[in-house]
């Protein structure tokens, strides 16, 4: 099963996870949470205006990374024996493993489904923004993110089997 995944941190040469989302391939398992204790002076100007104030708006959902390594293992005992993470950033990916220390789950694949080669298929890029369009469903909040790269995947997948079917 595919766990489309995506994060916001602080900036790219000074990278500290500060939210994360992600939501299974069938939409039925959802993860979001905000690290209280990222390094905020390490924020980009982009993450101060775009990122910063689309937070807060889950309650409970707040942990330091100790708390948030714990939830996040906890979230993933409860899905199936197997799944990968899908996602358009080698930094997403990395910031996730960092969430866990490096000590992965056993269910949780090493390899990555990589979104970028479809990020710019026509069909991929309208499913996502047409996710976005909808009323508060913000661009740069790492759940909503999560959500769109699925509604992209599940719009893809279903030109391909079209085409299939077709040719």
């Amino acid at each position: 099963m595919l766990i489309f995944l995506d994060t916001e941190f602080t900036d790219f040469i000074n990278c500290d996870l500060i939210s994360i989302g992600m939501v299974s391939e069938d939409g039925r398992h959802e993860f979001y949470a905000e690290r209280s204790d990222y390094v905020s002076d390490w924020q980009s100007d982009f993450v101060r205006v775009a990122v910063v104030p689309l937070l807060g708006g889950h309650a409970g959902r707040s942990f330091g990374r100790q708390e948030l390594g714990e939830q996040l293992r906890a979230w993933f005992s409860s899905l199936p024996r197997s799944v990968q993470i899908a996602c358009d950033s080698v930094h997403d990916r990395d910031l996730l493993w960092d969430a866990f220390d490096q000590d992965l789950p056993v269910n949780l694949s090493r390899s990555i489904f990589d979104l970028r080669p479809l990020i710019d298929t026509t069909v991929y890029h309208k499913a996502v923004c047409c996710y976005h369009d909808q009323p508060a469903q913000p661009w740069h909040h790492s759940l909503h993110d999560a959500r769109a790269h699925r509604a992209g995947w599940l719009a893809w997948q279903d030109d391909r089997r079209q085409k299939r079917l077709k040719g």
